[in-house]
């Protein structure tokens, strides 16, 4: 296995944890706690969780129920998460916490012993093991942040942060072309503060159009986790700005995002 890869899985598995530990001690009404995505509660996020977690090792150990898997999703249309959290509903609490540490332990097996260069099927695109495990923590960050907003948790940053900004830079583009918008036709610098105080940058230091700002509120923009207005970011150029409005990282149709602070849905 591949050192990025290996340090990858490590950090998939540290935010595993970090989760888990906020739902180990949940009564069953803790775990009908509403979540700021609208009618969601935190059962919600942790059976989505799982089943994409279900997916993603589908994907890598039998490509073929996989397109069956896959297609008996799409057919549901665009909305078809919303169908996944209503299936699992009945489950218990501690029926959904062992089935995602059942399931997150396998994927992370899984994807250690995929042989290098493979790729893997997914819902766009095929991915490479380490876009996977990238996708999956930040799935797991995100909708975590949703269970930590629930329970009215502050999470600390950590590095791991650093994943999910490359993968939101990594898909400026796709925030526009989601939208049926031309993407940019230059590149936009992004250049965040880490939670350590470092800086990490993307993007040639000349560039027009800038984004700047610490590393937790792009990730939680880019996730659709909070407006932007709420955001302590900066945009320069009119490319910049446009895309602090519309950021989406992840795939799918394109996200409705969260009310402004104060703002009701």
């Amino acid at each position: 296995m591949a050192a990025d890869v290996r340090s990858l899985l490590a950090d998939l598995a540290a935010e595993t944890e970090e989760l888990t530990a906020l739902l180990r001690g949940l009564d069953e009404p803790g775990w009908r706690t509403p979540t700021p995505a609208a009618g969601w509660d935190i059962s919600d996020q942790v059976s989505h969780l799982a089943y994409f977690d279900d997916v993603t090792t589908l994907a890598a150990t039998d490509p073929e129920r996989f397109d069956v898997e896959a297609k008996k999703l799409t057919d549901l249309g665009d909305d078809f998460a919303a169908h996944v959290a209503r299936w699992y509903r009945d489950r218990s609490g501690s029926e959904l916490l062992g089935w995602f540490e059942q399931a997150r332990g396998t994927l992370l097996e899984t994807l250690a012993s995929v042989e290098a260069g493979t790729k893997l099927r997914w819902f766009g695109p095929p991915m490479s093991v380490s876009s996977s495990a990238t996708a999956r923590l930040m799935e797991t960050w995100a909708h975590g942040q949703d269970v930590a907003d629930a329970l009215g948790v502050q999470r600390r940053p950590s590095a791991r942060l650093r994943h999910i900004a490359h993968l939101g830079v990594a898909t400026v583009g796709w925030s526009f072309v989601v939208r049926q918008l031309p993407p940019p036709d230059r590149p936009i610098r992004i250049s965040l503060t880490a939670p350590d105080g470092s800086r990490w940058q993307w993007g040639p230091e000349d560039a027009a159009d800038a984004v700047t700002g610490p590393a937790l509120d792009f990730c939680l923009l880019v996730t659709q986790r909070r407006h932007h207005a709420d955001l302590d970011l900066q945009a320069t150029g009119a490319a910049a700005t446009r895309f602090l409005e519309i950021a989406q990282v992840f795939a799918g149709p394109p996200g409705a995002g969260r009310p402004r602070n104060g703002e009701h849905p």
